[in-house]
Parts: C-alpha cells; structure tokens; sequence
C-alpha cells in the first residue's frame, strides 16, 4: 500500500503542516517499536504512554511524517509534521483513507452493550457462513476473514488492525461483516471513520468504571455510538433494558425494538428451555435451537431482528437458526456419563452476566440438583463490582468457591478479600486462590445430577498473574477432573 501524505489527510482536523506533504508512505504505526522506512507516525496520547515521547526515537527508526497535537522542540528539514486537533482521531481517519475506506464496501454491523456482544456478533457470523455469504467477524474471542482465523487481543482492534482487516476482508469479497463495539473503542475514537450499516444495543449493566468512573459516563459512551450512526443505517435495540430507548434519542438511523416482556419489532417467548436448549415464538412464529437461557432468547431476538433488516427471508433464517450451535466459552456444558454432573463454563464477568447464568441454571436443573459456582474477579479492573459478584454467587448457589480470575498486576488475595465483604453466610464458601484447585475441588464436592458453573474466563486460555499470561483453559481442566469423578 503506497499513499502520499495530503492523500490520507481527509476530514483530519488539522491545525498546521510543516513539510512536504507529496511524501510517499508505505505504512502507518502509533507505536514506535512498529517504525520502518517511509512510516507515518500518529503520537498518540493514552492512558499509559505519551506517544509525543517517542517522536524522536520513530524519526531514527525511519518515519518521514510525524502526525502530532504539539510539534517537537525542533523540526526536521526531511520530516513532514502534521499539527492535529486530536491525535487519536487523526488515527482513525488516517488508517480509513490509507486503505480506500474498507466499510463502506460491507455492510458492516456493530454490536455493543455489557452482555451479549460476543455472542450476538459470532452467531450472526455463523448465521450468514452457513448461508452462504462471505461474511467477517471481529470480536473479543477471535477474528475471522471468512473461515480464516486471526487471533484477537482486544475486544475492537485499534484503527490500524481494524482498517487493515476490513481491507481484507473487502480483497477476499466478503459482503458483510459482524463486530464488537466496545465503550472504549467509542471514546477512543477506534470506530472513528467507519461506515456501519447497523448497530445493535444489548443492554446495559455495571462494568468498566474502572475506567470510564462512572456509570452515566459509560452509558453515554455507548449512546455515541448510535448518535453517529448514518441515516443510510439502521439501529436496533433491547426495549426490555430500561437505557435501550435512551441509546436512540439521538441517531438518526431508522430505529427498531426487539423483547420479552415488552411489545417490539421483533418479539420472543420462550416457550421451552432445557439443557437441551431453548423453544422460541418470534412474531408468532416458532423455532427451535440449541442455545440455552433467557440471555440467548434476547440474542436470538437480536440475530433474527438484525437479518431480517438485512433481508434474509423469514423461513431461510427461522431454518439458519434452528442450527446455531453455542460459543466458545458462552454457556459451554460438560456432562459426566454416569454421575450426570454437569459442569458449566461461562464468561460471565459482570454482576448481570452472573445472575443470567444462575437464574438459567436454577430455571433448567432437576429440583433436587446442587449449584456449586466457581468465581473470581479481575485483578487492576473495577473494585466495586467484586462483593456484589461474590453475593449473587452465594444468593443463587448451593456453595461458592471464591478463586482467581486474571489478577493481572493485584494481589489475588486482595481481590479475594473484597468479594468475601459481599458474603453472608461464610460457612457456604472457601476461598481458593490457586483456580485449577477450586474447579477440581468444585467438582469432586458435585454429586448426581448437580451443577458446577465455571465463571469469568469462558473462551480465555491464559491466565494473567503479575503481568504475564500463563496458558490455562477452564474447559480443558475441568474436561480433566470431570473424567476422573
């Protein structure tokens, strides 16, 4: 890919230029280890890092153009700076143009809100494969190019991956193409410059304030999402979740509603739900599938709403749906032969997404059958969300093993420490730091036709400690000790 500076310098907000701007570039990087020859650098200002820091050190490493919000101390003769508003928005429309604006070539579906993002963008993926179309998916478990995979580090790549992504995806003639939207990726301007043909709300609990501080401003991060959206696009919602309105206030795409409990544009009933999975009315028509609880009847809800506004046939989807199968690390069950203990896992991470499995759990199991839960919290991630976890455990379970999560940088037994502040009954819990002893001992407690849930990592196959990712699959190590029950 070959562009000249003033080339992808469109709808950039910028404040001065010093240099030539006839300047051929060969590859764009935020990050200066990423530097080559002919590099245009974008000094980014994050969280951590600085990136007007590493100017200097991107210019020895052989960038010809600097994109920056202040110049350095001294300009180059043979260096192109580009004075900008806003660095990190700068960066999302540089990467746009470089690479011919890929989304607008796709119909392009966004997906956001607390729960549910992995799960309605993979099966929406699925959905469309199975139909034939060549279709992409980005998401928090894993990216695909058609039936390529790409391993994915964030939930939404940064504009560079991400409009690199979508170039490949044009080049390979893909159609259409499913992604996550995180609140992050909002306000970081990693969405900045993309086309969508769509966006869907799920719904919205407590996470991340952490970051965003507050639950007002992690809302609103996420209604700027719908209040970008074209009129060419359209925005659909969960009308049960009391901000799903709120999300449309201010888009000016053409709005739509999906529901249980509330008339929509698209509403469910869920007339049977099992281990075996879930008997759904859609607008009056019924349809079978193998995903399990109410969670997956809104997502369901979501894929049916969303396919249809893409113009699938009713019955070719009713049909397409009838065959999803679930997500990795998304209610995935194990189930012993002879004892009939079911084991669980789940990446249930928020208060909202724990209590949906729970309730689903208590809603689908024999009467008599024990809930043993497994559960932990994040390590460097929101403190305030850890008692209430560990409460909704112990409200829905028969007992609770309080363990580690990915504690990151933390002290796992602080983190243990502030989930066992939302205990009330002590007796009914044991805290374990080692997880790999929790599952085992979780599972050698569960007795005939009991339930073990294996909460907070689901697809994870690492765990992060001090900084750095071990290998560790919740599905593998309870497959292990299930067999030796």
């Amino acid at each position: 890919m070959k562009k000249t500076i003033q080339d992808i310098l469109y709808q950039v907000a910028i404040l001065q230029i010093n240099g030539d701007v006839k300047h051929i570039i060969t590859t764009l990087a935020f990050d200066s280890r990423q530097v080559i020859a002919n590099t245009l650098f974008i000094a980014v200002r994050g969280t951590q890092v600085d990136g007007h820091d590493y100017i200097s050190i991107a210019i020895d490493k052989g960038a010809t153009a600097i994109v920056c919000e202040e110049y350095p101390a001294i300009l180059l003769p043979h260096i192109t700076y580009v004075k900008v508003v806003d660095s990190a928005e700068a960066l999302s429309y540089i990467a746009c143009n470089f690479y011919d604006n890929p989304s607008a070539k796709l119909q392009l579906i966004g997906v956001t809100g607390t729960n549910g993002k992995t799960t309605t963008a993979t099966l929406l993926y699925n959905l469309f494969s199975s139909l034939g179309y060549p279709t992409g998916l980005l998401s928090t478990v894993e990216n695909k190019i058609l039936h390529t995979t790409i391993p994915s580090t964030h939930t939404t790549p940064d504009p560079i991956q991400l409009h690199s992504l979508l170039a490949k995806m044009v080049e390979l003639g893909c159609s259409h193409c499913f992604m996550e939207v995180s609140s992050h990726a909002v306000v970081q301007h990693r969405i900045t410059g993309l086309t969508f043909k769509g966006g869907i709300f799920t719904n919205l609990t407590h996470d991340h304030l952490d970051y965003h501080g507050t639950f007002a401003a992690y809302r609103d991060a996420k209604k700027l999402f719908f209040d970008k959206l074209p009129k060419t696009a359209f925005a659909i919602v969960n009308e049960d979740d009391r901000n799903g309105k709120f999300m449309l206030q201010n888009t000016k795409a053409k709005t739509y509603t999906y529901a249980q409990h509330v008339l929509g544009d698209f509403r469910v009933k869920i007339m049977e739900n099992s281990f075996h999975g879930l008997v759904l009315n859609i607008n009056g028509v019924e349809v079978s599938t193998s995903l399990i609880g109410s969670f997956n009847a809104y997502n369901v809800a979501a894929i049916y709403g969303t396919a249809s506004l893409l113009g699938i046939p009713q019955q070719e989807l009713l049909v397409a749906i009838s065959k999803l199968q679930s997500v990795s690390g998304r209610f995935q069950y194990l189930t012993h032969p002879i004892t009939k203990v079911t084991v669980i896992i789940d990446y249930a991470h928020t208060p909202d997404a724990l209590e949906n499995v729970l309730t689903t759990i208590a809603d689908i199991k024999y009467t008599a059958s024990k809930v043993i839960t497994v559960v932990g919290c994040g390590g460097d991630r929101d403190k305030q969300k850890r008692p209430i976890m560990a409460k909704i455990a112990e409200q829905y379970s028969d007992y609770v093993f309080l363990t580690s999560d990915n504690p990151r940088t933390e002290n796992p037994e602080t983190i243990l420490h502030d989930m066992l502040k939302g205990i009330q009954n002590p007796s009914k819990v044991t805290s374990i730091v080692d997880r790999s002893q929790a599952i085992h001992e979780s599972i050698q407690q569960a007795t005939k036709n009991d339930v073990v849930l294996i909460a907070g990592k689901g697809h994870e196959t690492y765990q992060e400690i001090h900084g750095v990712k071990y290998p560790f699959d919740d599905t593998i190590i309870a497959k292990r000790f299930l067999e030796k029950q």
